[in-house]
Order: structure tokens, then C-alpha cells, then sequence
């Protein structure tokens, strides 16, 4: 039965990862969502933080390599730690809280070194406010991405996980029986 639901995350987090691969507006994609859904889902911590950051890395070596792969991994593992914090009393607010919270910190941080590691804005708080300004079209979507693809990822289980009782966490099948 764990092996079943191990199995059956991994395939949702590599389904999650290989939709970045198709056609879709600048940052509505499903990697703050997979990654939270990772972090709130799997058993085991290294799975939870291997699985979606190996995903994104695979989604990258297709997309492109680039010089801010650093601070967005380093935010999605992030996420994956908010997820351990929707683990620890699964609710829609919290999820809707940890998926809002992603994207703001993921626009944070990469509009941050977008400034400081490209000669696109100037080095002082005039070119950082530009460049968040210039950022807040990408945080639109980064929040409604992260939004629907929380609700597919993580309702799309809580319905298979009624369906098919065998997917439940261990706990959970005991505690229904």
C-alpha cells in the first residue's frame, strides 16, 4: 500500500512537472504548487525535497540552464517546507495560505536577484522598486498558477484517496476503519 502512494505522488509531481514543458503565460505553471504538494504529501523528508526539485531540474535541462537556478531552488525548497506545514493539519486555507505565501517569496527573492545579478535596473532602491514593478505581471500569474495548480494536485488526491482506499496515509486508513 505505501509503495502504491509513493508511486502515485511521484507520477502527479512528474504530470505537474512535464505540463511546464507545454504552451502557458509566463509563470502559471505548476512547480510552487507540485513543490508544496510534495512537502505536504510524502512520507519521507528527502522524497518530499528530491522528487519536485529532480522534476524542475529535469524541466530545466529541457527549458534551459541559467545563472538565478540558485534562488529558485532555493524558494521552492522553501514551498516544500510550507507543505511540512499544511502536513501538519491539511486544510483548503492552509493550502490556499502556503500557495499565496510561495508566490509572494518566490517573487521576492527572483526579482531580488534579478536586480542584483543583471545590469537591467540600476543598483540603487529606484532600479529594485523598477524591477518589482516590472515583476508584478509574473506575481499575478505565479498566484493564480500556484492556486489552480494546488487545487488539481491536491484535490485531484483527496479524490482518488477516495476512491481508492489502499492510497490513504496509513493513519488514515486505520483511523476510517
Amino acid at each position: 500500500m505505501k509503495n502504491t502512494r509513493y508511486l502515485v505522488l511521484a507520477g502527479m509531481v512528474l504530470a505537474a512537472a512535464a505540463a511546464r514543458l507545454l504552451p502557458h503565460p509566463w509563470n502559471f505553471t505548476p512547480i510552487g504548487a507540485m513543490a508544496l504538494f510534495g512537502g505536504a504529501q510524502f512520507a519521507s523528508k528527502r522524497a518530499a525535497f528530491l522528487l519536485p526539485l529532480l522534476a524542475l531540474f529535469l524541466g530545466d535541462l529541457v527549458l534551459g540552464l541559467h545563472r538565478l537556478m540558485p534562488f529558485v531552488y532555493g524558494c521552492f525548497a522553501l514551498t516544500v517546507c510550507l507543505g511540512f506545514w499544511v502536513r501538519q493539519n491539511r486544510s483548503a486555507s492552509r493550502i490556499v495560505i502556503a500557495s499565496l505565501t510561495s508566490a509572494i517569496v518566490f517573487f521576492l527573492v527572483t526579482n531580488f536577484s534579478v536586480w542584483m545579478c543583471f545590469d537591467s535596473y540600476p543598483k540603487n532602491v529606484t532600479g529594485l522598486m523598477e524591477c518589482y514593478v516590472a515583476g508584478l505581471p509574473f506575481l499575478r500569474n505565479s498566484l493564480l498558477g500556484d492556486l489552480f495548480y494546488a487545487g488539481v494536485l491536491f484535490g485531484g488526491l483527496a479524490l482518488a484517496e477516495r476512491k481508492f482506499t489502499s492510497l490513504r496515509e496509513p493513519q488514515l486508513v486505520s483511523a476510517a476503519a
